[in-house]
């Protein structure tokens, strides 16, 4: 089975999209299927010649939109060669473009709504959510409608993404989303880590580790922290530390940067920039604990990627997948405001060594039973076949990816 991801960017510091395509599509080709991507990149792009997965690069798309004719011209020209799309989210030209391009076409198409869909982002931006209005009944409604299906990650997902707009109407499907699991040495990805940031040897380190954006809570664990040093034993605290890996250049880290200098956290916080591989992976092992105090989550693959180092997850009730966590007591869960944020620091400071011990191993047991990639393959396996799609793998040397 031949099948083309199409998604606004391969790069990887747009975060959990392109992860998860990746892991994905290294699962489909163990079965023997083959799997590219056209993306609204760059040929030149330097992420493109990196990408793991043969790449159709036929931007620069222009603006935030990114519109590019050449997504058209070139699904129209090649696109018959595929059994099926995937498009990974929406509001951007590469969802519209393939609705455009395959209207007239046998090929079928399916979304992933990435959590894009949720009614937090009409809260938080009311002017952009007027300008969606408008832009929703003749574009994406129309891509949603037609899709095959639409694919949502988990009930909560597709609860909240009926109350954004009107007309809604897409056939829902729900996939269990996964990612890949911790792989290579841990302890000399842990000890690789260490060597880059010695300062962090014997510290009870935090973890975050994503994009580095507003939704996604920082400064609330900053806040939370500073309030449990203020009233925690000054013993129970003093090793404490924050790690924060992301891209760290832009408007809203230099603003987290000056919230933690007010807040007299400087000294106690790491940054790391972007990570990747065995660095990546020497993060997770070296930390105590994972936090993501996020305000909106639609999945979180480095939550889940967190579980499957054995790492425990402090988090809010705005990741769509908290009660699977809470539920295999694999970390601890809050609210999206500075109580919770403190609350959920206090309960891993105060929590016994054998609790936080026995919550590795139900942070590794959680993510084997619920999150891994092969729960996601078989999903789509079904939904294909729920739609009419003959799934057939296949086995040629041609198929390996390449870049293009």
């Amino acid at each position: 089975m031949k099948i083309l991801h199409a998604i606004a960017s391969v790069n990887p510091a747009y975060g959990g999209p392109i992860e998860h395509v990746m892991q994905i599509a290294r699962v489909h080709r163990s079965h023997g299927n083959s799997v590219e991507i056209v993306s609204l990149d760059s040929p030149s792009d330097p992420w493109v010649a990196d990408c793991k997965v043969r790449c159709h690069a036929v931007g620069p798309g222009l603006g935030k939109y990114r519109y590019t004719p050449r997504l058209i011209s070139w699904l129209e020209a090649h696109v018959s060669t595929f059994d099926v799309v995937i498009v990974n989210g929406i509001w951007n030209y590469i969802s519209f473009g393939v609705w455009l391009a395959l209207r007239g076409s046998t090929v079928p198409y399916f979304v992933f709504a990435h959590g894009m869909l949720d009614p937090y982002f009409r809260r938080q931006y009311p002017l952009k959510h007027l300008k969606k209005c408008l832009y929703w009944p003749w574009a994406e409604y129309n891509v949603l409608r037609n899709a095959k299906a639409v694919f949502f990650t988990s009930e909560e997902e597709m609860l909240l993404a009926r109350q954004s707009f009107w007309p809604y109407h897409c056939n829902e499907y729900l996939v269990n989303y996964g990612t890949g699991s911790a792989s290579g040495d841990a302890e000399q990805q842990r000890e690789a880590f260490l060597t880059r940031f010695p300062h962090l040897r014997g510290k009870r380190s935090l973890l975050f580790l994503g994009r580095v954006h507003e939704k996604k809570g920082i400064d609330l664990t900053l806040k939370g922290l500073a309030q449990c040093i203020a009233e925690t034993p000054i013993s129970r605290t003093t090793d404490v530390h924050l790690i924060i890996a992301g891209a760290n250049d832009n408007k809203h880290a230099a603003e987290i940067k000056a919230l933690a200098k007010k807040l007299g956290l400087e000294d106690r916080i790491t940054w790391t920039g972007m990570l990747s591989g065995d660095l990546k992976w020497g993060a997770f092992h070296a930390s105590d604990a994972f936090v993501l105090n996020s305000h909106q989550e639609n999945f979180g693959i480095a939550v889940v990627e967190a579980l499957s180092a054995g790492l425990p997850t402090l988090i809010t009730n705005k990741i769509n997948i908290w009660r699977e966590i809470e539920q295999a007591h694999a970390g601890f869960v809050d609210r999206d405001d500075t109580a919770g944020a403190a609350r959920l620091l206090n309960r891993w400071l105060t929590a016994p060594h054998d609790e936080w011990a026995d919550m590795r191993i139900r942070a590794r047991d959680c993510f084997n039973s619920r999150f891994h990639v092969g729960a996601t393959l078989q999903c789509l396996e079904n939904a294909f076949a729920t739609y009419g799609i003959e799934y057939e793998a296949t086995r040629r040397a041609d198929l390996l990816p390449s870049n293009a």
